[in-house]
């Protein structure tokens, strides 16, 4: 039980950041060779939103009083 824990963790921690990384790499090669598309896009808006939920969080300011 507490490997099938640890594991969980080490996917999360490691393997789904990786392929986010992998994933905007890709959308970076395709784009500077065949231009801008909607594939390219949607790629690289996965992999932000990926990122965005599994890895690194934003700061995120308690009080909103200088925007």
């Amino acid at each position: 039980m507490l490997f099938n824990l640890l594991r969980r963790y080490a996917v999360v921690a490691v393997a789904v950041p990786l392929a986010a990384a992998g994933v905007r790499k890709l959308s970076q090669v395709v784009e500077a060779r065949r231009g801008p598309s909607r594939g390219t896009k949607l790629l690289r808006e996965g992999a932000d939103f990926v990122q965005g939920r599994f890895g690194r969080q934003k700061k995120r300011r308690r009080f909103a009083f200088g925007r």
